[in-house]
């Protein structure tokens, strides 16, 4: 039941702290995991102060001594923890903790198997996807930095980078790179450097450490918001032995800081060879193209009809002059033959015809049908007759 009050019947602050302590007595015994940021012992009892390593809040920790002894090894200060504890408040001071009945210490192994098992989820979404990659330009005019404060990686990206390009800028922002700040700064730096049109790529930095010190660097929340952001993002944290779920989300994943430098920047020295190499590899292109086209101009220069046109000139009125002549002699000759052939077939006509037989003192009997008579038979008596010679003709009646 709410507790009913006014500013006429105030409640005792005694009052307010015992119900809100028998409110939280009834929550029951619950597992709390966190950070040990502080470890005091007096007498036989330990205080631990116990951290959300990813949010700045903090719990006090009531633990009996031999219930922190009864972990092997006892945990220490940094080390992360799983805490079965029954929550209390305590109406004297007003204060809340926890009285811890069972510690354990978080190993190694469950937290890989967490970061596996975070990596799965984040793969099924598509988030570490090939095809999400982006290409990180040629030579990027400023270049976002996320490092820690006063950090060994940014000098060293820093440097390799002005010694591989004098001319390249950076953007730096400085943020805690582990801790529970770590996470809200690094992305709250992500979204500024994002922000700003004059960043084209943004590399995000940091040392080598402990699993438990590049826990930030595998926060989903920070892995979304490499995944959402529009500018292109290379991943330099740790070691080349170090994977935090940060080197799959990003575009580029370098092995170390320096790295880093040498994917971002280009070398200047090699730019200038490479130029110089693709300037000498064109001079030959176009040296061997030149030859080439010379040596074909030179052999069609050097062919007759271009060396010395004239003399291809009289060579062809030479032929025309020979055809024609040859032409003029076949035709003469072909103009003969059929004369000749002319000549012959007349005679022979003229050996064959009837008035050549005529002429030999020959005579033909025709009818008056100019039908020729062949035998005397034929003739029937008082018929007239023609009888024709060769140079006239002369009729004639029969008698029978």
């Amino acid at each position: 039941m709410p507790l009913e009050t006014s500013a006429d019947s105030p409640v005792p602050v005694r009052t307010v702290l015992r119900l809100v302590g028998d409110w939280i007595g009834r929550l029951g015994r619950v597992w709390v995991e966190g950070q040990i940021a502080e470890l005091n012992k007096r007498g036989s009892t330990v205080f631990l102060a116990l951290r959300d390593p990813l949010a700045a809040v903090s719990v006090r920790v009531v633990c009996p001594r031999p219930v922190f002894e009864a972990t092997d090894p006892a945990p220490e200060v940094g080390a992360r923890v799983v805490i079965w504890a029954k929550p209390e408040f305590g109406t004297a001071r007003g204060s809340f903790s926890l009285s811890a009945v069972e510690i354990r210490a978080v190993g190694i192994g469950e937290l890989l198997a967490r970061l596996e098992r975070l990596r799965r989820s984040l793969a099924a979404e598509g988030l570490f996807a090939a095809e999400r990659k982006r290409r990180l330009p040629f030579l990027p005019a400023m270049v976002g930095l996320i490092c820690g404060r006063d950090s060994a990686a940014e000098r060293d990206v820093r440097r390799i980078a002005a010694l591989r390009w004098p001319a390249v800028r950076f953007r730096a922002e400085q943020v805690a790179v582990q801790g529970p700040y770590a996470v809200t700064e690094i992305i709250d730096a992500l979204h500024r450097l994002d922000a700003d049109p004059a960043v084209e790529v943004i590399i995000i930095t940091r040392g080598g450490g402990s699993i438990e010190d590049l826990l930030p660097f595998s926060n989903e929340d920070l892995v979304r918001a490499v995944a959402a952001c529009a500018t292109p993002v290379v991943s330099a944290i740790g070691h080349e032995q170090d994977a935090p779920l940060l080197d799959y989300v990003a575009d580029i994943r370098a092995s170390t800081p320096t790295d880093a430098a040498r994917r971002v920047v280009p070398d200047v020295a090699e730019q200038l060879a490479l130029v110089g190499q693709l300037r000498s590899r064109a001079r030959r292109c176009l040296a061997g193209r030149l030859e080439r086209e010379a040596s074909w101009l030179s052999g069609i220069r050097s062919r007759p009809a271009l060396a010395s046109p004239a003399r291809e000139l009289d060579r062809r009125q030479e032929q025309v002059l020979a055809l024609t002549e040859r032409a003029r002699r076949s035709l003469s000759a072909g103009l003969d033959r059929a004369v000749s052939d002319v000549t012959q077939t007349r005679a022979r006509l003229l050996a064959l015809s009837p008035a050549a037989t005529l002429g030999r003192g020959y005579a033909i009997v025709q009818r008056e049908d100019a039908s020729v008579v062949r035998a005397a038979a034929q003739v029937a008596p008082g018929e007239v007759l023609t009888l024709r010679f060769a140079d006239d003709q002369l009729a004639v009646v029969s008698e029978g």
